[in-house]
């Protein structure tokens, strides 16, 4: 089973909800993939950190200063230096396929606009091209690829855990407001993955919250425990009466 989870700033802290529902019905995913602040959240969780730690990580963070402030590349208005206090968390810098669970982060390829999988290598890396939103964070440049925030690409990352061979996904979609690119994210190809059987679709409900703003973390958590709770409950009903 898979977890992938979409982007959107501090819109994010809902994953840390969706963990505590995961956890309540008995329901561990074996594979992870994230994208941009899911990547964050779902490396936390695939490193085997506490639920009750990683939510202590994103109630301290500061989304309004996520990226420091800074003259960098020219591509980039921001550093990603306040990201390492989060990789730190993770007890330095691991390799992602050593990690507990199976782990991937999604990068968008600049010059192509295609999805990267991140899947093996070191994770800090990984990480900051994920969440490298073009204009704030500098992308990263690994051989002939440029990187930056997966969400260009595919903020919805299902397909990440499908490569790391997952069969069923559960996928908890955040719907960012900056988002705008004619994607995945289209309504119409929403509703045919809420249609697929091996996708269970998971949307908090998040208007009025903001995606760069801590006051509203824990009203996000709360959403995405709802919504999560609320969506494992029916499928675990589904589940009974197909038995």
């Amino acid at each position: 089973m898979g977890l992938a989870l979409g982007g959107g700033g501090a819109l994010g802290a809902a994953h840390v909800g969706v963990l505590k529902a995961l956890r309540e019905h008995h329901v561990l995913p074996k594979v992870v993939a994230g994208t941009s602040a899911g990547s964050l959240v779902g490396a936390a969780f695939a490193a085997g950190l506490s639920i009750a730690k990683i939510e202590e990580a994103v109630l301290d963070a500061d989304w309004s200063t996520f990226g420091r402030l800074r003259p960098t590349a020219r591509l980039g208005l921001l550093d990603s230096a306040a990201l390492l206090d989060t990789i730190d968390r993770l007890g330095g810098e691991p390799l992602i396929e050593e990690l507990p669970r199976r782990f991937a982060a999604v990068a968008t390829d600049l010059r192509t606009r295609r999805a990267v999988i991140l899947d093996r290598g070191r994770l800090g890396p990984a990480l900051r091209a994920s969440i490298a939103v073009p204009g704030m964070f500098s992308p990263v440049v690994t051989g002939d690829q440029i990187l930056v925030d997966g969400g260009l690409a595919a903020n919805l990352p299902i397909a990440a855990t499908h490569h790391l061979g997952a069969t069923f996904t559960i996928a908890v979609r955040l719907r960012p407001e900056w988002e705008h690119v004619p994607v995945v994210r289209s309504a119409a190809a929403i509703a045919e993955l809420e249609r697929r059987p091996d996708v269970l679709m998971i949307h908090p409900d998040l208007d009025g919250c903001s995606q760069w703003s801590r006051a509203d973390v824990p009203r996000i958590i709360d959403a995405g425990y709802a919504a999560a709770s609320t969506a494992l409950h029916e499928w675990k009903t589904q589940q009974t009466h197909a038995a």
